[in-house]
């Protein structure tokens, strides 16, 4: 495992314009609390995870059965549809996007929810079982490209030929404001986690694709912990999103083969996020295939089953060798935070 230590904040070019992440959980969880099927997740102590990392506690914060989606996701997209409705009647609009996972998902039930239509493209690579679980939801499903960057791009254009609303989870130079709110629906989860956790963790981990949950907990982190806890931000080792562009002081896409941590296999960092964790991340660690699946195994036998997207957190910190654990300032007493992110694959 490879881990990048900075010092933050993280000198960074090219993201003038770019807004910092929103810290303002409280608008977010008034919102998300209209929803009737809104609801806490749990905060979980695992010892046996503990007893394998060789720390004091680990705490899970399980996003599994969030609203009855299956992950996190289930606050972002469908927090920002809601917040549209809100300020006026969306049964006549299209929402269109990408998605290599669970963020097709709130689409497609916020959408429908609200009486709105949606179309999620995704690429060849996506499992034929999660189209079928974006068209339960009602979502109209386009394949197109090999890669989730494909099929954004192909999102894009879509949205601009035929007057779609656009609703990336991503963020980019001339298209923020709707990231910039769903990442604020992601802060629902960490205030929860901060509410419900007994003692402050020394140490978080967080997986991250284009970084939304990781940049979102983090700020939120920092508002309730200051500097206290160390922030851990983990990717694949084959789409070194964030870490690369962190490397390279700019926002830069990466290469490398398909993982199969699919919902994390992200080329291109969101803006916002990148210059939200350029300023609240200590590391940036870059876990293998191998340990991907090690870390969900793990997870599956502690009773938290998870694909090797969901488990990544858990799997960076039991893939750490001596060495890793004392740059991180990782003993026997350390209290560590993971998100549990999505169930099975």
């Amino acid at each position: 495992m490879d881990i990048l230590h900075i010092t933050r904040p993280a000198p960074l070019v090219g993201l003038d314009g770019i807004p910092m992440p929103s810290d303002d959980a409280p608008r977010a969880q008034a919102l998300v609390d209209r929803c009737p099927v809104a609801g806490e997740t749990p905060l979980s102590a695992s010892i046996a995870i503990a007893t394998q990392a060789a720390v004091q506690d680990v705490w899970i914060k399980d996003e599994r059965g969030r609203m009855g989606l299956g992950s996190f996701k289930a606050l972002g997209a469908a927090y920002v549809i809601a917040s549209d409705a809100q300020e006026g009647d969306v049964s006549g609009r299209t929402y269109v996007t990408a998605s290599a996972g669970n963020h097709g998902m709130s689409v497609a039930a916020g959408a429908k929810a609200f009486g709105a239509a949606s179309v999620v493209y995704i690429a060849e690579t996506v499992p034929e079982s999660f189209a079928a679980r974006l068209e339960e939801q009602g979502a109209q499903v386009v394949r197109q490209g090999e890669t989730y960057e494909d099929s954004l791009r192909a999102a894009e254009a879509a949205a601009e030929a035929n007057g779609w609303d656009l609703l990336s989870d991503g963020s980019w130079h001339g298209y923020t404001d709707r990231p910039h709110r769903l990442m604020e629906g992601y802060t629902v989860l960490m205030a929860e986690a901060i509410r419900q956790i007994p003692q402050q963790p020394t140490h978080i981990f967080l997986q991250a694709g284009v970084g939304g949950l990781a940049c979102a907990c983090a700020a939120l982190a920092r508002q309730a912990w200051g500097d206290g806890p160390r922030i851990i931000v983990v990717e694949p080792d084959a789409a070194p999103a964030l870490q690369g562009s962190i490397v390279a002081g700019k926002a830069v896409e990466s290469s490398g083969p398909v993982s199969e941590m699919g919902r994390l296999d992200c080329k291109m960092p969101s803006l916002i996020a990148l210059k939200g964790l350029a300023r609240d991340a200590d590391d940036f660690a870059l876990i293998s295939e191998e340990e991907g699946q090690a870390g969900a195994g793990l997870a599956m036998v502690a009773g938290f089953g998870s694909s090797p997207s969901g488990a990544a957190g858990i799997s960076a910190l039991i893939a750490l060798d001596e060495a890793q654990r004392e740059q991180l300032g990782i003993t026997i007493q350390s209290r560590i935070l993971c998100v549990l992110s999505e169930g099975p694959a």
